[in-house]
Formats: structure tokens, sequence, C-alpha cells
């Protein structure tokens, strides 16, 4: 059983650290804007194996460091919470919902119905794309 509910920040440091960054220090997981945001966590078999951060700048919301275990990747876990994330910016009559994708990752974020824009970057050795997805329309 799977169970999606809201974390503190700093419970989500950990997963972030050793699947996103964990060739680096802590401290490079550790966002500013932390306190600011809403951040998400996925349980499973009461342990938290999944997390995800929402920040919120006007109608627009775009959520961070989307991580899950690596040992339960592939069950879906990911994909939860970002539908779960979806339903919250709705709740929250949120116009658009966005991401900086790693660009080898682009596929999963699609098949979610989030689309690529023309804007890239590279950051830490890495590619990155920002999608995004229209929600107020789909209301």
């Amino acid at each position: 059983m799977i169970v999606i509910k809201e974390i503190a920040a700093s419970d989500t440091w950990d997963i972030r650290h050793r699947v996103m960054w964990p060739s680096k220090p802590l401290s490079y997981v550790q966002l500013a804007e932390d306190e600011e945001g809403v951040h998400f966590g996925l349980f499973y078999q009461d342990k938290i194996v999944s997390i995800v951060s929402l920040f919120k700048k006007e109608m627009v919301f775009q959520f961070r460091k989307l991580a899950t275990e690596v040992n339960v990747q592939g069950k879906g876990f990911a994909s939860s919470l970002i539908n779960h994330v979806f339903d919250y910016a709705k709740e929250q009559n949120a116009q658009k919902l966005w991401c900086n994708a790693r660009a080898n990752k682009t596929a999963f974020y699609e098949r979610l119905g989030l689309q690529k824009t023309d804007k890239r970057f590279s950051k830490g050795g890495l590619d990155y794309v920002i999608m995004e997805k229209e929600i107020r329309s789909q209301i």
C-alpha cells in the first residue's frame, strides 16, 4: 500500500542527496527556498521512497527535486507522486505546472502529459529541458 502526504523540507534531503547528487555534499541538495515550498513524500511499506518539492509563484507551480529510491524505481511511484502534484495544483487553481527535466528523462515526463519547451540549459554537467503542463484549461 502506498500513501502520499505532505512532509517537511528536511525529510526530502536524504533521498535527494543519495539519488540525485551522491557525489556532492548534502548542502548541494538543500534549496534556499525549501521553507517556502510544499513537499510531498510517497510512503511504501511505511517507508518514504519517493519525494518531490513544489514551489508557487503567483498561479504557476514548479516541481523540483523528484527522486525515488533506486531499489524501487520502475514501480510507478514517481508517476503516482507527480499525478498527486497535478491534482494538488488543480485544487490550488494553478494555471501552469513546470519543471527542469533532465534531458535523458523527458520521455518519462511526456508520458505524464508535460510538453518540452525550447528552453534548455546545463548545470552540474547535466543537460536540462524545461517542460510544462497547462492546468487551468483542464479544470
